[in-house]
């Protein structure tokens, strides 16, 4: 079953459970996957509907931060209780070491000669690190390589 089908059906689910919350934030996954879909007139497959997510994930730390700031406590907690429904559609976080293991790897393939190559690392990277590791620090790692 894709991630797409699995969305769907935990939305149908939600539905039969009468979740609001959960339903409501599935929706919005459901509308951005859409929108994506109408924008671009393609089919989304698995990885694409991750970097929506992962960009929804990023919208709601942001957002959380902003609130708190605010001493806006309850809606902070709004955004969290999303945050941790769009976290169970991510993979398995991947450990320091295997993130370090990938960028020594992609920077064994690329061959760099120097930091102006890190947009070629960060692109193999990228494709095998999606979804399972935060991508700024990938990027510092994959800079403290390339400046050795």
């Amino acid at each position: 079953m894709s991630l797409k089908e699995q969305i769907t059906e935990d939305m149908k689910n939600a539905m039969r459970a009468k979740e609001t919350a959960k339903l409501g934030t599935i929706r919005l996954i459901t509308a951005a996957m859409k929108q994506k879909e109408v924008d671009e007139r393609i089919e989304l497959n698995d990885t694409m509907v991750l970097a929506i997510i992962e960009k929804m994930i990023k919208q709601r730390k942001d957002s959380i931060s902003q609130f708190e700031a605010g001493a806006r406590q309850d809606l902070a907690d709004i955004e969290k209780a999303e945050l941790v429904i769009l976290s169970a559609y991510m993979p398995a976080a991947m450990s320091d070491a295997e993130i370090a293991l990938e960028v020594a790897a992609a920077v064994a393939e690329v061959n760099p000669t120097g930091p102006q190559d890190m947009g070629k690392v960060m692109a193999i990277v990228k494709a095998k690190l999606a979804g399972r590791a935060d991508m700024t620090v990938v990027s510092g790692l994959v800079k403290a390589a390339l400046t050795k």
